[in-house]
């Protein structure tokens, strides 16, 4: 029971948010308004599940494709800084929302793909991810403003990589995803 908490700590908790949240809106605002949050959530739900279960599928797909290890020589902990910039490129590279980065990650660290790899490349993805700078950046803020952005958090990715093989902490990717 205690390993099936820990496995789904996050929902638990997210869970008992939940609970205290609607318990608060039903005594403060009403029934009413409970219904009306549920309608919200349904609709959200609805809108992002497409995105969501593309994501998984994909990121299942390429595990099956990707071999263990496959990636170690690029990305792994032997890759030296060649591997943070590899990183970075790919996380910049990556068109799509977390629904399709966050899967990659998955993928990334099962082929073999150090932490600093890995935080590389969700860095990268989130500051310098290519389809946010043409499509939002661009046009609404200018190509000079998308320029200069992209170059101050240009070393982001690779500087926040870097950092992460130093620090003491261990991680390994959850096996979620069966090969």
């Amino acid at each position: 029971m205690l390993a099936l908490a820990r496995r789904h700590s996050t929902l638990l908790a997210l869970s008992a948010i939940t609970l205290v949240a609607v318990v608060l809106v039903r005594v403060l605002k009403g029934p009413d308004a409970v219904a009306h949050a549920w309608d919200g959530s349904v609709d959200l739900i609805i809108g992002i599940l497409p995105s969501m279960l593309a994501g998984m599928l994909m990121a299942g797909s390429l595990r099956q494709l990707v071999p263990t290890g496959a990636l170690a020589k690029w990305m792994g902990k032997e890759s030296s800084w060649k591997g943070l910039v590899i990183a970075s490129a790919v996380g910049m590279a990556t068109p799509g929302g977390p629904m399709a980065a966050f899967p990659m990650v998955l993928v990334l660290s099962g082929a073999g793909a150090d932490i600093g790899c890995v935080i590389s490349f969700i860095v990268s993805w989130g500051l310098n991810g290519m389809n946010r700078i043409l499509v939002w950046e661009v046009p609404l803020l200018g190509p000079d403003f998308a320029l200069l952005r992209f170059l101050s958090g240009l070393p982001m990715g690779f500087i926040a990589g870097w950092i992460s093989r130093r620090m003491p902490l261990r991680w390994a990717p959850p096996e979620s995803l069966p090969r």
